[in-house]
């Protein structure tokens, strides 16, 4: 238990499973953290507080992480009035953002699945 005013000792913070990196297109751009900004600052923390418990927690399942396909899963935030995703993949030991969006309905998340998938084919190459 830790409490107030009491030092932590260093040897009982764990270190991060996965190591978080923004996706980052030809041009520089990166998608995330650009989508991010735009958010509220409250609903920017939700998301941040979501994909660090990934980060420090990862293999993580249901509700809070969902598998979308092979090597792509999606972050899941339940946000005040609406729901976010954080779309990513995991490549050694980096959690790499790879598209972030608030969820209006299921065909805008296959369409996204798509492209990602390109992505993603153009990036093993």
């Amino acid at each position: 238990m830790i409490r107030f005013g009491m030092p932590v000792k260093p040897s009982s913070i764990k270190p991060p499973v996965l190591d978080v990196v923004f996706y980052q297109t030809a041009s520089g751009a990166e998608p995330v953290r650009e989508w991010r900004k735009e958010l509220p600052a409250h609903e920017r923390h939700a998301i941040g507080e979501d994909i660090k418990a990934v980060q420090f927690r990862w293999l993580l399942g249901m509700p809070l992480v969902r598998k979308l396909t092979g090597k792509v899963w999606e972050v899941r935030t339940q946000l005040h009035t609406r729901i976010a995703r954080t779309i990513f993949t995991v490549k050694g030991k980096h959690m790499v953002l790879l598209h972030g969006f608030i969820k209006k309905r299921k065909q805008h998340q296959r369409k996204t699945l798509n492209s990602l998938k390109t992505v993603l084919i153009f990036k093993e190459r």
